[in-house]
């Protein structure tokens, strides 16, 4: 057997042994039930609810499917460590992606209480956040006021005055970066929901594919939404120079990054560094569906 066959074959091993009940055909699941396996939760149960060890191993001790390496890594629920949000009002946050692991952005995650308030972020630095549970009220400038529900998500320029109230418990996604300055060219507050972005032609691909920022030049990054029905895969494997933040929202499937192939589902974090070769594809019974940071529009000399 050869070593590509070995590995896409401990792969399929892998996630065999991430089934409900080790093997019962049900799919993933998390401790508690979950809409891929009764139908009844909320969108994004699974990353706010998620398995933090398959069923017949939940007991070994040192279990993780947490992986760091030089150009990539894996970030699993059972590696989350919440802890206060500083000046956050009543919030928690886990930080899946930081500098310190070689990325220029952070993405962390934020549970909020009913009535928790929100922290501005540093100097020069923006800010994009989206809804996976709960609701939030958000206030911008001098006083104007968008509610985000599941799935919405507003992007904020650096140095915007704007605070969060959560109208019940509420978990966020948020991106954080400095942002990169082009002279004359400002990124203007975005407020919107997934489900209004128009979807893309993706030649060669067929995945579906909408974007949540404009592509234009002020905004140094965008945040992708992808879908895959199950068994679709990307066609290319991908080595360009941007860097990824991705969350699965939704479904599982096999991660390549490398030379190592990662099973993976819903509430799985990666990070990907610039020109580590990539590819997904989708398993299971139900669509996956992740989210995606990608750096753009800026020289990377700068």
């Amino acid at each position: 057997m050869t070593p590509p066959t070995r590995l896409l074959f401990l792969s399929i091993l892998l996630m065999a042994s991430l089934r409900c009940g080790g093997g019962s055909g049900e799919g993933f699941c998390s401790v508690g039930p979950s809409s891929e396996c009764s139908g009844g939760q909320p969108l994004y149960w699974k990353v706010t609810h998620p398995t933090l060890a398959p069923a017949h191993l939940q007991d070994l001790p040192g279990l993780t499917r947490s992986v760091y390496k030089r150009d990539h890594a894996l970030i699993t629920p059972e590696s989350h460590v919440f802890s206060p949000l500083p000046d956050w009002i009543d919030t928690l946050g886990a930080y899946l992606i930081s500098p310190a692991i070689g990325s220029h952005f952070t993405m962390y995650l934020a549970n909020m209480q009913d009535g928790s308030k929100s922290a501005l972020p540093p100097k020069d630095v923006e800010r994009l956040v989206f809804v996976l549970q709960g609701s939030i009220s958000l206030s911008v400038g001098s006083g104007t006021t968008h509610s985000l529900l599941v799935d919405s998500y507003a992007y904020l320029p650096a140095n915007m005055k704007h605070s969060m109230i959560s109208d019940e418990l509420t978990t966020l996604v948020i991106f954080e970066r400095r942002y990169s300055t082009i002279e004359d060219y400002h990124p203007d507050l975005i407020v919107g929901s997934t489900d209004k972005q128009p979807l893309l032609e993706t030649p060669g691909e067929v995945f579906q594919l909408r974007k949540l920022l404009p592509t234009s030049l002020p905004y140094d990054f965008n945040i992708h939404i992808m879908d895959f029905q199950p068994g679709e895969y990307l066609n290319v494997k991908e080595v360009h120079y941007n860097q990824h933040g991705l969350l699965l929202l939704e479904g599982q499937g096999i991660y390549r990054l490398g030379d190592n192939w990662y099973p993976v589902q819903a509430g799985d974090t990666i990070w990907m560094a610039p020109f580590v070769p990539q590819w997904y594809a989708a398993l299971g019974k139900t669509k996956t569906r992740y989210l995606l940071y990608k750096d753009v529009n800026r020289n990377p000399l700068i």
